[in-house]
């Protein structure tokens, strides 16, 4: 085989959802020894087509061909006998079981017996051939987000995979992780296998892919080589229209004044088990302090606690001076502290309520919306005119339904009432999640504008060009405690990813993990 022979193409491939069109007759192909690049936008139809290839949606038009014969693939289990493995985006794991037993789970065994330890060493064995080394009797309960991806990708591999489909792989890794993952993925195609590599992020694809097939709104915009291809002709394919990639952020005076201090913050789930630890920063007035972290070491309670929806064990919380520890979220809003959640569908906007009604939701109660207990219809229609246009959210009016809007325009109506009650502290936790780039453009010029009017922003992102490219000072987050606040001028990538895998420096000079 040579890597200009196709191993597998899909062709005229269409899905419809009710009225929907996830796919359009799209047409793709990957060759033996490359990894080509899905790139679109949240909802350009990418993931969809992905489940169509590996059994879990069937096509409603076109076919599938393998080594120029057309196939029929109507479950995972087809999809693995011809040769396609699918990493998940979320891992099929489970953590009680060894790297062994996950891998075996499901195969049939040689006349009726279980050898697991036959298996074990032809697991040991192909890691090694994949440039690494794993227990196989580790469980995987015990091991790091980025060990129990490799986890995935030799479970796929094991099953006879030639075709390796992987589906957003470094949302949840750092960036160390990120770069052990490509070396595995290159050594496999170096051996004359493919890769299908899903993403949404630029940087990646320019890093790791061969072509890069673009898709938007369920179309097949165009496929395109990696070496003749740039950035920002991709983010055009992707959106349609010029995108600026870079943040225009001004180095600008910071105040002295200390808008947001935590003191020594603990705080429990329900298990009376610490998730956040002695934490302590501060916020000048003007500053946006970025807080770096692998998702699930305490961003959400520390998000949650700031805004009023979760008490804190010990510790103290101050808005310019005052305190508010343990303030109900009510009494947050009114100390100057406004919170763009994670989840807008869910925590941010109540879909079934009209646009002018979600952007009043913390301020109904105040005039000139409320006059004794009773609602001024008319002040909340002016009030959401004004929004709209400043905040240029896309509708044919204020009653329109919010779930009827694109997210990209949800969010801006969850921005657009957070920084209209003018608050002292913006908490802003993943801002930019499920958006396209224009949207992320757009959120990322108000955070900026926020920090200049001289608003102490917390930014909360998993995304690091995210913190990277707003940031004032830059913390890292790992395992409910911040291990190292950075200038952001003075932070490194490096650094920053090896923290966010818990990896401290010593004064030596030498690395620990963090117990």
């Amino acid at each position: 085989m040579t890597e200009n022979m196709t191993f597998l193409a899909m062709q005229g491939i269409s899905k419809y959802f009710a009225k929907v069109i996830a796919n359009d007759k799209i047409d793709i192909d990957v060759k033996y020894g490359e990894i080509l690049g899905i790139l679109g936008e949240n909802g350009a139809g990418k993931t969809t087509l992905m489940n169509i290839l590996y059994g879990l949606y069937a096509p409603d038009e076109g076919q599938i061909v393998i080594d120029d014969q057309p196939v029929s693939i109507h479950s995972p289990k087809d999809s693995i006998l011809h040769g396609i493995g699918m990493v998940h985006q979320h891992f099929m794991l489970v953590p009680t079981h060894t790297v062994v037993e996950n891998i075996i789970l499901g195969m049939s065994s040689q006349k009726g017996r279980l050898r697991l330890r036959q298996a074990a060493e032809e697991i040991l064995t192909l890691s090694q051939q994949l440039g690494f080394q794993i227990d196989p009797f580790s469980y995987i309960r015990d091991l790091p987000v980025g060990t129990q991806q490799k986890v995935e990708i030799l479970k796929s591999i094991y099953r006879g995979a030639k075709l390796l489909i992987m589906d957003e792989p470094t949302a949840v890794l750092t960036p160390q992780e990120t770069e052990e993952m490509f070396k595995i993925l290159r050594h496999f195609t170096g051996s004359g296998n493919a890769v299908i590599f899903i993403t949404h992020k630029l940087n990646e694809v320019m890093a790791i892919t061969d072509r890069i097939t673009v898709l938007r709104d369920g179309k097949l915009i165009g496929t395109v080589k990696r070496t003749e291809t740039t950035t920002n002709e991709l983010a055009r394919m992707m959106v349609g229209r010029d995108i600026a990639l870079t943040v225009n952020k001004h180095a600008q005076p910071i105040s002295a004044e200390i808008g947001l201090r935590v003191e020594n913050v603990t705080v429990q789930n329900q298990h009376h088990k610490n998730v956040l630890h002695n934490l302590s920063l501060t916020i000048q007035r003007g500053e946006i302090l970025g807080i770096a972290g692998v998702s699930g070491n305490g961003q959400e309670e520390l998000a949650e606690v700031l805004s009023g929806l979760r008490k804190v064990s010990s510790g103290h919380i101050y808005v310019k001076g005052r305190e508010v520890t343990n303030l109900s979220a009510k009494e947050m809003i009114e100390h100057g502290v406004s919170f763009i959640p994670e989840d807008r569908q869910h925590t941010g906007l109540i879909l079934d309520m009209s646009i002018y009604e979600n952007l009043m939701l913390k301020s109904f109660y105040r005039t000139p919306f409320s006059n004794r207990h009773f609602l001024n219809k008319q002040a909340t229609l002016n009030h959401a005119a004004t929004l709209i246009a400043n905040y240029n959210i896309k509708t044919p009016s204020p009653a329109t339904k919010v779930k009827n809007l694109s997210g990209g325009h949800q969010q801006k109506v969850v921005v657009a009432r957070e920084l209209s009650l003018e608050p002292e502290v913006l908490i802003a936790f993943q801002p930019t999640r499920g958006l396209d780039i224009g949207a992320i453009e757009y959120v990322h010029t108000l955070i900026l504008q926020a920090r200049n009017e001289g608003k102490s922003v917390l930014l909360i992102s998993t995304e690091l060009s995210e913190i990277f490219s707003l940031s004032d000072r830059i913390g890292v987050l790992y395992q409910g405690e911040i291990l190292k606040i950075f200038e952001a001028a003075d932070a490194t990538i490096e650094e920053v990813g090896l923290l966010m895998a818990g990896v401290k420096e010593k004064t030596t000079g030498m690395k620990n993990k963090k117990e």
